[in-house]
């Protein structure tokens, strides 16, 4: 581990024990995003993970900066998500956005000054990103019209900017489709009421609608036919992301579980000294190491042929691993589980919401099976043993009878 990483994780501990711990359950009374916590982020190098150093990032690379989200996720795992997909949109911004934008915007970005997050999703399409409405016009003097709505855009009325993927005709396919950066504050700009979430309240979450909104050609971050491809990456990053602060829920689940357990007298003796409640966390123990594990490798494949497969592996197993480690937390508490000082009903939210965000669980295992279609190809046939195609013959003839 390179001295600047294990600074950068030693600040994102700090910054999940000192800030987000203890203040969460107020965020979430208010309801209100914590601009002064992401702040403090911003000036000890969190939201600049993987910007150049140029631009006031930290120049590490994704499989480094991922790992900060495992910290942060100890915390809160809302907060871990928000602050992943600003990284993300700096990330895009500082990599591939233009000379002028970077100019006007990249330290802002990677300083936690300005917040950015991503828009993708439309109120009529979810996983089926393809099927999309949002539209921009490229007019005569360069500049582009967008009109259409996104759902579930987080940050809302918060950030600053929104990377916002659009199409810019109205054929089918994606070939035509294109990311912008739209300010929050470009005429045409609204935002719907907010969505009444339980556990997470303080993340701002609504749709996003644009009516005539005019932006700059410099504010284009992949041009057109780019724009569906570089939407899979940063959802793969995304998703790897997730997994990460997972591994942070199921961390911090485990240690309210093992400091209850401890000290809970229990026939004779203390719950922790019980073969049933060793066994029960000693599960959650080894979820959490393969959990570890399997984000890590994840993160080391992105941007390779492998990445988009083990982003998958990486958010089917992990999101469930951080349901089954919450609720299995909350049983060892007992009744004492249910109530919202010891967290453990939060955290079971927040794993559930986890699961489903940036691709749900059941489309990863779309993409891993599709893999193992294309693996199954690859594989010679089997031969079939003398005699059972004869009875496979006769049972479908029945069948058809």
């Amino acid at each position: 581990m390179s001295d600047k990483l294990a600074h950068i994780l030693a600040a994102a501990q700090n910054h999940a024990t000192q800030v987000i711990s203890p203040n969460v359950d107020a965020w979430n009374a208010t309801g209100a995003w914590p601009r002064d916590a992401s702040d403090l982020a911003g000036k000890t190098g969190l939201t600049g993970l993987y910007a150049p150093e140029e631009w006031g990032g930290q120049g590490l690379s994704l499989a480094e900066g991922i790992q900060v989200y495992e910290q942060l996720g100890v915390g809160d795992g809302a907060y871990a998500f928000a602050l992943s997909m600003h990284n993300i949109c700096t990330y895009a911004g500082c990599g591939y956005g233009t000379d002028t934008f970077k100019k006007n915007w990249a330290k802002d970005l990677t300083s936690g000054r300005k917040l950015a997050n991503f828009a993708l999703t439309e109120p009529q399409s979810g996983s089926d990103a393809v099927t999309m409405y949002t539209r921009a016009n490229v007019n005569g003097d360069g500049t582009w019209t967008i009109n259409g709505a996104k759902a579930w855009v987080s940050l809302a009325t918060e950030a600053d900017i929104y990377f916002t993927v659009v199409k810019t005709s109205d054929a089918t396919g994606h070939k035509d489709m294109a990311m912008i950066a739209i300010p929050a504050d470009a005429p045409g700009v609204s935002f719907g009421p907010r969505y009444d979430t339980a556990s997470y309240n303080f993340l701002p979450l609504a749709e996003m609608y644009f009516d005539n909104v005019v932006v700059s050609e410099d504010n284009i971050i992949l041009p057109i036919g780019q724009g569906f491809q570089g939407s899979l990456m940063a959802i793969d990053i995304a998703r790897v992301s997730i997994a990460s602060g997972c591994c942070g829920l199921m961390q911090a689940a485990l240690d309210t579980a093992l400091s209850y357990a401890k000290n809970r007298k229990m026939f004779g003796g203390k719950n922790l000294d019980l073969d049933g409640i060793q066994w029960m966390l000693g599960e959650v123990a080894t979820d959490l190491e393969a959990s570890k594990l399997l984000y890590r490798k994840a993160a080391e494949a992105l941007g390779t042929p492998e990445g988009p497969l083990m982003a998958a592996h990486a958010k089917r197993f992990v999101p469930d691993a951080a349901v089954k480690a919450a609720n299995t937390c909350t049983q060892v508490l007992g009744g004492m589980g249910l109530l919202q000082p010891y967290g453990l009903d939060r955290l079971s939210r927040l794993a559930q919401m986890l699961r489903i965000v940036d691709g749900t669980t059941e489309i990863s295992r779309v993409v891993i099976g599709r893999a193992l279609q294309k693996r199954a190809a690859g594989l010679p046939d089997l031969p079939v043993p003398k005699g059972f195609g004869e009875a496979d013959e006769g049972t479908s003839a029945v069948a058809a009878q």
